[in-house]
Parts: structure tokens; sequence; C-alpha cells
């Protein structure tokens, strides 16, 4: 059903790249990749890599993460996907006033959270080892509930 996803946060440098590298983990038979609502994009036009300390928590936790490069969000990428996951409630609400078509396809990645009313996933971009330490959990959970609806 649903053999492309997308995975989207702000800067595509922290949480949307582990949640992509996690769900490739999980997901290997599907198609996945991230993107930035404002992504980390270099004056040259490369997109930056993953941010240094969301990679190291990551592989501290068994997570490969390969080179990355950041990309920005577009009418494209939203029209290959099947399913667009967000971090934040608000990510989706502004995916729905920019592209309109995706509002039906885009939930969040912590939508299946157990124990918790609150299913977003905060920004640990510029905070201490331990927040990313968190927010990895946070994804880990998130992407552990979604393999188990989509395998």
């Amino acid at each position: 059903m649903f053999e492309n996803i997308l995975v989207v946060c702000l800067g595509n440098i922290c949480r949307s790249p582990t949640a992509e590298f996690l769900l490739k983990q999980k997901l290997p038979h599907k198609h996945i990749a991230s993107a930035g609502l404002k992504a980390c994009i270099h004056s040259n036009g490369t997109g930056w890599d993953m941010d240094a300390t969301a990679r190291k928590i990551a592989e501290q936790n068994g997570l490969h993460c390969p080179k990355h490069e950041a990309q920005q969000l577009s009418q494209k990428l939203i029209s290959e996907y099947d399913l667009i996951l967000v971090m934040e409630a608000k990510q989706r609400n502004i995916i729905a006033e920019r592209f309109p078509e995706a509002h039906a396809k885009t939930m969040l990645l912590g939508h299946w959270l157990p124990n918790t009313s609150n299913k977003d996933i905060p920004d640990p971009y510029k905070k201490s080892d331990e927040v990313f330490q968190h927010v990895y959990q946070l994804i880990d959970t998130a992407a552990t509930a979604w393999h188990a609806k989509l395998k």
C-alpha cells in the first residue's frame, strides 16, 4: 500500500534523516527518503549533511548513518510519495497549506507512540546530547510502530 515514504522535519538534518535511516533499516523493501520544510542548504545549492550530534547519538545506538544531503520539500517530492511522515502537528498543517493534495497522506511519525497524548517529536537542534538521546528514542519507538503497520 505505502511503498514510497517521505519523512519531513524542519531542516532535514536531525530528526528526519534519523527517522529515514531507521525506517530503511526496518523496512528495507520500501523506498524511503527525507526532506525539510526549510531544508539547510549551502549557498552553492548543496544540502547540509546530517547534524554531527544526531549522527553520533544514532550511531551510539547502533544505527548506521551514511552520508546525507538535506533537500527542500517540493511539489515533485510530494507527488512521488504515498505517505509523508512529519515530526510535529504544525508541520502537517504547513504541508496542508502549501500542498493541499498532500493533506490526506500526511501523518505524524509519532502517531502510534504509546502512553502519550502529545505525539510531536521535538527538535533537538543545538541542544544537549541527552535531548538528542531522548529524541532518538522517540523516533526509534515511532519507527518500530510504523514498521508493525507497514511491513
